[in-house]
């Protein structure tokens, strides 16, 4: 007998491994690639020269290349990949719905318009000319109260809709799709009213870059990111259990309607923040949760940490593949992650429409 029950216990034991290690090898060439990156540009630098300069061994100008212009770019990607690709891969788990992520459902234009309304309304953010961005915001933290108030606000509107006219998972994208249009319209309508300076400084945050992110933008990233991963880590259960039904999940002693809320609500604060530092960086959240699923499934306790070794790696990649391909221009991340996303959103759509 006990031979009989230890040949499970090692499969699962194999399996679990297996999983495991593919989240190891993710964050390693993650780590690797911030490596490879910071190394890259005009003034060029080996890896074991950014290693010495990290160490602290290095000279004056490898250690002003490095830690003042592009260690804070590569932090700033990987956080923000780990954010939006666990928002996502969170959202993707509430809703029961594949398709969702902060950019499929609104919530990244909601965020954008709020961030838009704090730039040109309250003088948040100005131009300064500089090699490295047109855009301070000198606000930070009204940016991102805004931001969130209108990520918030998508995510109230859409659950609100689905809970009062049940509608279907497809349904609920394309009022996603239908609140992100009107977010869109009400930010261009704010840069009607504003100044040629506010309308540039607006327009140019919009695109997506990981060059605007200082030390205080990414402590507030990281002090948001953080606590938000470590809280979804410790409901991996709960997020099992969900994925299997509310009803299933209710009779495991889940509250379903606390968790949805309370889940929502965080990944919401992830895109927001992102958004509101960073500019709109689509399709993260929807290509790296979908990536981990296929290759380690869609067990929560895997998956989970998978989505957000997997988006910081993607995002770092992008935003090293638009440094690099046509140097010395630079091309918006976000450009190149909605090139990777809007292929993979339109297979999904065609595969759920073909079952």
């Amino acid at each position: 007998m006990g031979s009989g029950t230890s040949a499970p216990i090692a499969i699962y034991r194999r399996y679990a491994r297996r999983k495991a290690l593919v989240i190891m090898l993710v964050a390693l060439g993650s780590a690797a690639l911030a490596i490879i990156a910071m190394g890259l540009g005009s003034a060029g630098l080996s890896p074991l020269e950014v290693i010495r300069t990290l160490l602290g061994r290095a000279d004056a100008t490898a250690s002003r290349i490095v830690l003042h212009i592009r260690l804070p770019r590569v932090l700033a990607a990987l956080l923000a990949g780990a954010a939006l690709s666990l928002s996502g891969c969170v959202m993707q788990n509430l809703l029961v719905n594949p398709l969702a992520s902060d950019y499929t459902l609104g919530i990244s234009q909601g965020a954008a318009f709020g961030a838009a309304v704090a730039i040109v309304v309250l003088g948040a953010g100005t131009t300064q000319s500089t090699t490295l961005d047109a855009v301070w915001i000198n606000n930070p933290y009204v940016v991102t109260v805004f931001a969130f108030l209108g990520a918030i606000l998508t995510t109230l509107v859409v659950l609100g809709m689905a809970r009062a006219r049940g509608m279907t998972p497809e349904a609920m994208i394309l009022a996603g799709i239908a609140m992100g249009a009107l977010f869109s319209a009400g930010t261009i309508i704010t840069q009607y009213f504003a100044s040629d300076v506010q309308v540039a400084s607006v327009v140019f945050w919009t695109f997506g870059d990981l060059g605007r992110a200082s030390w205080k933008e990414l402590a507030i990233i990281a002090g948001v990111t953080l606590p938000v991963v470590a809280f979804f880590i410790a409901r991996r259960w709960s997020l099992n259990a969900l994925a299997a039904g509310d009803e299933t999940a209710r009779t495991l002693g889940v509250n379903v309607n606390r968790l949805r809320l309370a889940g929502m609500f965080l990944a919401s604060l992830l895109a927001a923040v992102c958004v509101a530092f960073l500019g709109i960086i689509a399709f993260v959240g929807l290509v790296a949760p979908h990536l981990m699923r296929r290759v380690i499934g869609g067990d929560y306790r895997y998956l989970v940490p998978g989505s957000v070794a997997a988006g910081s790696f993607l995002l770092l990649a992008s935003d090293t593949i638009g440094r690099t391909i046509i140097a010395p221009v630079v091309l918006p991340v976000g450009a190149i992650t909605s090139f990777m996303g809007a292929p993979l959103f339109i297979y999904l759509l065609v595969r759920g429409y073909r079952r």
